[in-house]
């Protein structure tokens, strides 16, 4: 409270690390992170049962392996929001290259598991998808290209980050990945805005966006699908999008009981991509309603707080990885209510899946130092001939 009032708490030199780390995290936003997995897991418990039973596993099979990633996720987020902003990026910088390779052999040895893209790497034990961790890493590698541009005499960080944009774009579609790619160009359109991209610039992106739109339309066949189906004015009710309007309609505001919802027998994505209609239908719109708002507290104290940053990396890196979170759960729940086409995409932290929960730790791990209190050396205080 004493921070929120007065402000950024004096560092002190030779601090331990978990003192420090303790005073300076913003512990709303991390309380809010770990709420939202503990929802993950009471859904869950809900959700994945009855395909645990047709896979021929016990029922909470899935739920062990969500609490087994979840922790890997949460120990991930710790250790990375302990760093230095410097240390992050030269991390990130490292992890983005191995993504980054990874992303292109993946035609070569990826696998689709069946859902016609191949967006995994199969282990035996587990998958692994690429471009669940390249996100982060690609935020902060662009955030620095932006941030060096605005040097004197630094290179062409704004050309170089919209070539580097491209290639990841490109090779997401190639997967295809539409929704990945979507969110990473917003991403990127995010932190150009922030460091003051002309308007007509940004326009000029957003009609090149419909333009790409209306070619992969005309020439992907799993694209045109999914847009036919969004435009239907009738939904299929044996559709993965049919049973999850039903649900959220048959939940009402208080939902049909705690383990009464049947949608979770007829999706076969209820715990992953439409974990969401679980939710509406078994919780009813007040637990919807609950989540929507630890997004939203999540994402506004982490920009409120880079508002007040002066160096403009961590504040463009920060923008962009919040900005990718919550819009990344906008978009799983916008599927859902059939605001949004369909797009494959997991809700942040409570949705099951080992590669978005652990890479949604590190993103997250990443945004926490970013947002972490720090001497800022406002004007005011030069000013006065101090620092906070």
């Amino acid at each position: 409270m004493t921070e929120m009032v007065y402000g950024a708490v004096p560092q002190r030199d030779g601090e331990p690390i978990l003192p420090k780390w303790w005073r300076t995290i913003d512990k709303w936003a991390i309380s809010g992170v770990l709420i939202l997995f503990a929802i993950g897991l009471l859904l869950g418990f809900a959700a994945s049962p009855p395909l645990a039973e047709k896979n021929g596993f016990h029922p909470f099979h899935y739920v062990q392996r969500q609490m087994f990633f979840g922790s890997l996720a949460m120990v991930a987020m710790l250790l990375t929001s302990m760093m230095s902003p410097r240390v992050v990026r030269r991390l990130a910088v490292l992890g983005f290259i191995v993504t980054l390779v990874a992303l292109v052999l993946l035609p070569m040895f990826g696998t689709d598991f069946g859902k016609g893209a191949v967006r995994w790497y199969s282990l035996g034990f587990a998958s692994i998808q690429p471009s669940e961790f390249l996100k982060p890493g690609f935020v902060v590698v662009a955030a620095w290209m932006i941030a060096a541009s605005r040097e004197i005499n630094g290179p062409p960080g704004l050309l170089m980050s919209f070539v580097l944009t491209l290639l990841v774009v490109a090779f997401l579609a190639m997967q295809p990945d539409f929704g990945q790619a979507a969110l990473v160009l917003f991403g990127w359109g995010v932190m150009y805005f922030v460091a003051g991209a002309p308007i007509f610039l940004l326009l000029g992106m957003a009609g090149a966006v419909v333009m790409a739109g209306t070619f992969a339309y005309a020439n992907s066949e799993h694209f045109a699908r999914r847009i036919d189906g969004f435009l239907s004015p009738e939904v299929d009710p044996t559709t993965q999008l049919g049973f999850a309007t039903n649900a959220i309609r048959e939940g009402g505001f208080f939902g049909v009981g705690v383990g009464e919802g049947t949608v979770k027998w007829s999706l076969p994505d209820a715990h992953t991509d439409f974990i969401i209609a679980v939710a509406a239908e078994e919780y009813g719109l007040v637990l919807v309603l609950a989540i929507i708002v630890v997004y939203c507290m999540i994402v506004v104290r982490s920009l409120v707080r880079l508002m007040r940053e002066r160096d403009p990396f961590i504040r463009l890196a920060g923008t962009g990885l919040a900005a990718m979170f919550g819009v990344q759960a906008m978009i799983n729940m916008g599927v859902a209510v059939r605001l949004l086409p369909a797009k494959g995409m997991t809700l942040p932290f409570v949705s099951y899946g080992g590669s978005s929960l652990i890479a949604g730790g590190i993103a997250v791990g990443m945004l926490f130092a970013f947002t972490r209190s720090r001497p800022q050396g406002e004007i005011r205080d030069i000013l006065r001939g101090r620092l906070r």
